[in-house]
């Protein structure tokens, strides 16, 4: 009873880490619709402005693995009450930034903050519960990120067609100041990483088991995540949808769905290799279909794309318990290359679609081009899991399958 009592007092205190996550993916993705307006406010081009999703997104990438493996041996609650801190700040600056000099300063500072708060959240978050609910850990903080795309977008945009883009950043700040306020309160200390060499570091990226996942994390981002971006002219090109928002809903809906029934899977079934594989075959199928059911009306097109977003989001619950199942030693700094996987697969999506667009390409053939790349990501995670040594069971986790 008192072990019971012990496990739901945890589970609790991953919520107040996803309401942190909330407000990432809150942020990450409503600036991609405040573009135009920001601009008309700023009295500068859309295309000067879009470089605010470009400098958070870098930034992000690269303060997730550098602090996190910096700062591997410092208790972790500190270091992600820090980082919560700064994300928060950037984005009160953010929203009070006069120019477009300081607005891209304080993108940085809000990327950098989300990037380390990303990495270490959801280590603590794993090493808050026992082993075999880490899944649904895990899941918690990235189906708070998912939650932050389907509703906080939606609504963000909303509040600034009506109120103007400064109070949808203001609506970031406010809900990262109540994450930092109750994790603040109510996160107890989680146990930290060994200290971790620069030279270990390195060598993490060129692992031959951890590099093949976060390989595969960044092709799946720049398949999933880099076309979400170029949605609106898709379904335009492709059916000739004018309103975008209940498409937008569909594959955000579908995102919390697969985020939240991805965790307990794995920690049911043990095989997150195959859970992988699966969800690789779902993202480029449903891909490849969108341009097909596009102008079938409504239905047709929603329903492929919940199953996207379940398929994308779902993704990186295996892939985050698989990274910490092989390099428990060094479990932080790989979740923190993972999601500086996503973050630069997501950008690279976004440049390619944008390249693509400004080349001549039709609207309706990205979704094949980025269900081409999910293909290659497959290749590559059945190439890695033959070319692996055997799985082998971890400790209490039940059979967990390494590939």
């Amino acid at each position: 009873m008192n072990r019971r009592t012990e496990e739901l007092t945890a589970v609790r205190k991953v919520w107040l880490l996803a309401l942190g996550a909330f407000a990432l993916g809150l942020d990450a993705y409503v600036m991609a619709g405040l573009l135009p307006v920001v601009a008309g406010d700023l009295g500068t081009s859309v295309s000067l402005v879009g470089q605010m999703v470009t400098v958070f997104t870098l930034s992000y990438a690269i303060a997730a693995p550098l602090v996190a493996g910096v700062l591997a041996g410092v208790r972790p609650r500190a270091v992600i009450l820090v980082a919560l801190a700064v994300f928060t700040v950037g984005n009160a600056v953010t929203a009070l930034a006069p120019a477009l000099g300081a607005l891209l300063a304080a993108r940085v500072v809000a990327g950098a903050g989300a990037g380390v708060y990303a990495a270490l959240s959801t280590a603590a978050a794993s090493a808050l519960v026992p082993a075999e609910r880490r899944g649904r850990a895990l899941a918690l903080v990235m189906g708070g990120m998912s939650t932050g795309t389907v509703l906080g977008v939606p609504v963000g945009v909303l509040l600034a067609g009506h109120a103007g883009w400064r109070s949808t950043m203001w609506l970031v700040t406010g809900l990262g100041a109540a994450a930092l306020v109750g994790l603040a309160t109510l996160l107890p200390s989680v146990p930290a990483d060994p200290p971790v060499p620069a030279r270990a570091r390195l060598a993490a990226v060129t692992d031959r088991e951890v590099a093949p996942i976060v390989g595969v994390s960044f092709l799946a981002a720049v398949a999933s995540l880099g076309l979400y971006t170029y949605l609106a002219p898709v379904l335009g090109s492709a059916g000739g949808v004018g309103e975008v928002a209940p498409y937008l809903w569909a594959w955000g809906i579908g995102g919390v769905l697969g985020s939240m029934v991805a965790g307990p899977l794995v920690d049911r079934t043990g095989k997150a290799g195959a859970l992988v594989g699966g969800v690789l075959v779902t993202v480029a199928a449903a891909q490849a279909l969108l341009p097909l059911l596009a102008s079938a009306a409504l239905p047709g097109a929603a329903a492929v794309l919940v199953l996207w977003g379940a398929a994308g989001w779902a993704l990186q619950v295996p892939q985050q318990h698989r990274l910490l199942a092989l390099r428990d030693d060094r479990g932080t700094v790989a979740l923190a290359l993972n999601n500086s996987a996503l973050y630069l697969g997501s950008a690279v999506g976004s440049a390619l679609g944008g390249l693509a667009l400004a080349a001549g390409a039709e609207g309706y053939a990205l979704p094949w081009a980025a269900a081409g790349v999910a293909a290659l990501g497959l290749v590559l995670h059945l190439w890695a899991g033959r070319r692996s040594r055997p799985a082998a069971r971890v400790g209490t986790l039940g059979g967990y399958e390494h590939s």
